[in-house]
């Protein structure tokens, strides 16, 4: 009896775990279609790997309440990335890989963010669609 409500237990306290991802099925593979074959689910960790949570607000990744940077939250739905390239998974990867190509008195760093790395940190970005 002690056994099957243990089992019971964990069984919830994983489903609401898996309730706490905010990546839809749906969201991360029109993400991966979008970006041709970025995966959002790396990019999250990928976004901690090089560091972007100290400069930015990023919805879903531990820790990231920077204030240099604008918060990337909604930035699928933004117009323009930077204030000049037109908002396209392309523009953005290339922006996360070489802001100071696009804009050389920007104060976002060249990080050394390799193209897959780029790809997969897209992916993640392009799943946030702000605060309904």
């Amino acid at each position: 009896m002690r056994a099957s409500l243990a089992i019971a237990l964990l069984a919830v306290l994983a489903g609401a775990l898996a309730s706490c991802d905010n990546l839809s099925d749906r969201r991360v593979h029109a993400a991966y279609i979008t970006t041709g074959g970025g995966n959002a689910r790396t990019g999250r960790d990928t976004i901690r790997k090089y560091g972007c949570y100290a400069c930015h607000t990023i919805d879903g990744v531990p820790g990231a309440h920077g204030l240099v940077g604008p918060p990337l939250d909604g930035i699928a739905l933004r117009e323009f990335i930077a204030g000049e390239l037109p908002n396209t998974p392309e523009n953005l990867m290339r922006w996360i890989q070489h802001p100071r190509q696009v804009e050389p008195h920007t104060v976002m760093p060249e990080m050394g963010v390799t193209e897959q790395d780029s790809r997969d940190i897209t992916a993640y970005l392009y799943t946030l669609r702000g605060r309904n």
